[in-house]
């Protein structure tokens, strides 16, 4: 058990948590909603401050990230707990069981012995991933700020719902992400994650103030968020909002915990939120969880040259010099690519 951030005393023995956008109130002997983060006489402690339950040296692609540092590998962890309820969340087994009042459970790791390993792999960055990382927030900014210390850069694949007070405290300790945008419709949110819209659009446009590389993750869900028009919508938000040059993952659902009702993507709709999203005007659209080596290409959006290919999730040959195209000169947005 270590000490807490982002909270406030109540003058009933209650505290205010303010790291997400739920803003729990936690009675004495009680957890918030993530299920890890508890008041003991008052005071607010994070259970999982030295409990990693997964980590990995993965490609950075995996994350995704396509355009942050291509072709590296980044040392990837996280913990138990989340603070999102989502019916068809695929990383159940990590992020749901301290929410339904399970062990929490993990290997007892200090944040200096995290960066180690990271050094000892040959990454290039870590990242803090699986489950959701704002839950584990201590333990993010300590090795995020060692990790900083020995070069590498930190990554935060999340579900974007901070507090405004969370992503401040993250902002000169964070160099990229990727967020998973679920739907874009309140209702789904609500319905489907037990989360809020709102509070996830914000912190968009408020990582993008912050400087840091941004790509956006859409898991596509057969009858759930995939009509036309609210793609259309989910689009016309990235490319308004965050730049047509935010690259937009829009990834294939598979069947998983909750959610076993519906088949998975099909790759018909798949194209078809592809052509959407280039509609919109995003420059660098791709497709996920499915073997598609057109819709995993980075194509040149001056002459359309395909420049950067991908087998699965990881690089596999690139026609880019110091980042341009190799044919007509065009700058790719990104960070570090070839």
């Amino acid at each position: 058990m270590h000490p807490a951030a982002l909270w406030k005393a109540l003058p009933d023995g209650r505290v205010s948590c303010r790291l997400c956008s739920h803003f729990c109130r936690i009675d004495v002997g009680r957890r918030g909603l993530c299920g890890v983060r508890e008041n003991r006489d008052g005071a607010l402690f994070t259970l999982v401050y030295d409990r990693v339950a997964a980590a990995n040296l993965d490609p950075v692609e995996k994350k995704p990230l396509y355009h942050f540092l291509p072709g590296t590998t980044t040392f990837s962890f996280g913990t138990m707990g989340c603070n999102l309820s989502c019916s068809f969340c695929q990383n159940f087994s990590l992020s749901q069981p301290p929410r339904q009042g399970k062990p929490i459970t993990g290997e007892q790791v200090s944040p200096a012995d995290l960066v180690a390993a990271a050094r000892r792999s040959g990454a290039a960055s870590v990242s803090y991933t699986y489950s959701e990382p704002t839950i584990f927030f201590e333990l993010m900014a300590d090795t995020a700020d060692l990790a900083h210390g020995a070069g590498l850069k930190n990554i935060l694949v999340s579900n974007g719902f901070q507090s405004r007070q969370c992503l401040d405290a993250l902002a000169g300790r964070i160099d990229a992400a990727n967020i998973d945008l679920k739907a874009m419709r309140p209702d789904f949110y609500e319905r489907i994650c037990g989360a809020k819209l709102t509070p996830v659009l914000k912190n968009l446009v408020r990582i993008r103030e912050l400087g840091w590389w941004l790509e956006v993750t859409t898991l596509l869900i057969p009858g759930g968020n995939d009509s036309t028009g609210e793609l259309t919508d989910l689009a016309g938000f990235l490319a308004k909002e965050l730049g047509a040059n935010t690259p937009w993952h829009i990834s294939r659902f598979h069947p998983d915990f909750a959610m076993r009702d519906r088949p998975p993507t099909s790759p018909e709709d798949l194209e078809r939120a592809y052509a959407i999203g280039r509609e919109a005007g995003l420059r660098y659209v791709y497709v996920g969880n499915i073997l598609d080596a057109d819709r995993n290409a980075t194509f040149c959006p001056g002459c359309g040259e395909r420049l950067i290919e991908r087998e699965g999730i990881g690089l596999l040959a690139a026609r880019t010099v110091g980042g341009r195209c190799s044919s007509c000169g065009v700058s790719i947005a990104g960070i570090g690519l070839p």
